[in-house]
């Protein structure tokens, strides 16, 4: 049954949302200004004012992004929702007239170029069923986003715009019964990263007390050197002066394009010597060191002490890189001359890699060995350095927790494995949306989901998801799997590999 909810007094106006089974929910309520016209690639400006009672019960418009190509459109299935007013949030709550409830903000992926937080498998009423106040936000991506101007302009405008939606959820939370000081950010993929460089920006700090990073940690920021590079390439590719002005008056479809275009280059054609850091990660669009907004490498200012008491639980998925490898049929062009290349860029000891990756894989195609090996230097050995930089900080809430996600998807002839984004139906318990069908087949266990949200809901409620903080003597890491349970040091000849490299 759907009724109206009562209406919330925010800072920008009272908002009205609906109300079903006990959880309300508000959505597409701005937080901060259109970012167009003198706007345009600008640090994010208040939102406006509105009168009135302002809807809050339809998703808002999302922002500037391409569609993912095929097959990732069907996999990864996202809305595109036409309109400028796109930095705006959603929240579900149990109670807005409660007090004192825990914040869960998520913050989408998508390589920094896709996403929103309309995404269905978001949908925070499980959250908000079990006693948390769920939050997802949009932030500029790409161009908008993340792209490096030389000569003026705030680098950064996507973290900035999360920092401001924190802000927004500082100010605005209690009134949808949320508590301020309990705030735990959370984040997969790109949002995961951005989740490492709230960790490490002055700007962010005092807004949350916890974070949550899924598949994606505090190795992936650019240089200035390479973003400045990257956006020259962009205004070659339109005709135009590197600078501010010049790009924004270019209109958004034929910016969204060049991006693109450029993105297929860098896929095509990864050479170091022309893309930097880039040619590995192959995102030409994600956080930037400029030494202001992002003051240095997220894994370095957090093991400097950045976050110092903040608790974080941190992990990754068994075998993140098969999503970019399987579908497309990658992985089955792959050769041993290829996989040799690849163990070479990453810098690995070929010979070494190639016996410890294969026993642990025996009859592996290089194929499966290069998603193995690809997915431990973007994703997995990142998750434990960022719980170790967390460990070594102590303070009252100091201490990191690790998990990795273990189940696999049976699409695709069982050869997706547990890939990348496959939890994310898990933690937010939204098995039964069917858009991410594709990606875990239909018979997904309701149990996993069970245990892996339950845990997700004591770490943002209690502090603790229930097993044992990591550390470097044992190393207990939470396997979500066809069984839940601790392991100590899965795959430890493996992350030996890594010291001194990544």
């Amino acid at each position: 049954m759907t009724t109206t909810t009562p209406t919330v007094q925010t800072s920008g106006g009272t908002v009205r949302g609906t109300s079903r089974d006990g959880v309300h929910a508000f959505l597409g309520i701005p937080y901060a200004a259109p970012p167009f016209g003198a706007r345009r690639f600008a640090a994010p400006q208040p939102a406006e004012r509105w009168d009135g009672v302002r809807p809050a019960t339809e998703y808002g418009p999302t922002v500037p992004k391409p569609p993912y190509a095929p097959p990732y459109d069907v996999l990864l299935p996202e809305p595109q929702i036409p309109g400028e007013d796109c930095l705006n949030l959603n929240v579900w709550t149990p109670d807005p007239g409660a007090s004192g409830l825990p914040v869960f903000v998520w913050i989408h992926g998508g390589a920094f170029v896709y996403g929103s937080g309309a995404v269905p498998v978001y949908d925070g009423t499980a959250f908000a069923r079990d006693g948390v106040v769920c939050v997802t936000i949009n932030y500029r991506l790409g161009v908008d986003g993340f792209l490096h101007f030389a000569d003026d302009g705030p680098a950064d405008r996507g973290l900035l715009d999360q920092v401001a939606a924190l802000r927004w959820v500082q100010e605005n939370i209690a009134a949808f019964g949320g508590d301020p000081a309990r705030v735990t950010i959370g984040g997969e993929s790109a949002g995961a990263m951005s989740v490492a460089c709230l960790l490490a920006m002055p700007s962010a700090r005092g807004l949350f007390a916890q974070a949550v990073a899924q598949s994606g940690a505090g190795h992936h920021a650019l240089t200035a050197a390479t973003a400045t590079r990257i956006g020259g390439y962009l205004a070659e590719r339109l005709g135009v002066p590197a600078t501010r002005e010049a790009l924004a008056a270019v209109p958004v479809a034929d910016l969204i394009a060049a991006q693109q275009g450029l993105a297929r280059e860098v896929a095509l054609a990864p050479d170091p010597g022309r893309f930097g850091e880039v040619a590995v990660n192959l995102m030409a669009f994600e956080p930037v060191v400029d030494g202001d907004v992002l003051p240095d490498l997220p894994i370095r200012g957090i093991a400097g002490g950045s976050a110092r008491d903040v608790a974080v639980l941190v992990g990754a998925n068994r075998d993140e890189q098969r999503l970019f490898l399987v579908p497309n049929g990658v992985a089955d062009l792959v050769t041993d001359q290829l996989l040799a290349l690849a163990l070479a860029g990453y810098g690995l000891p070929a010979d070494r890699a190639l016996e410890v990756y294969g026993a642990a894989r025996p009859g592996a195609t290089p194929g499966e060995l290069l998603a193995d090996v690809a997915t431990d230097w973007f994703f997995r050995v990142p998750a434990i350095r960022l719980a170790e930089a967390v460990g070594e900080q102590g303070g009252a809430g100091g201490r990191a927790w690790v998990y990795e996600f273990s189940w696999p998807s049976p699409q695709f002839g069982g050869r997706l494995g547990a890939c990348h984004a496959l939890e994310l139906g898990f933690t937010f318990d939204t098995l039964e949306q069917e858009g991410h069908g594709a990606l875990m087949g239909e018979a997904a266990p309701q149990a996993l989901a069970d245990a892996m949200h339950g845990a997700w809901v004591r770490f943002v409620t209690d502090g603790d998801p229930g097993w044992a903080p990591y550390d470097t003597q044992r190393r207990p890491v939470q396997d979500f799997g066809e069984q839940v349970r601790l392991v100590n040091d899965p795959r430890g000849d493996q992350r030996v590999l890594w010291e001194g490299i990544r």
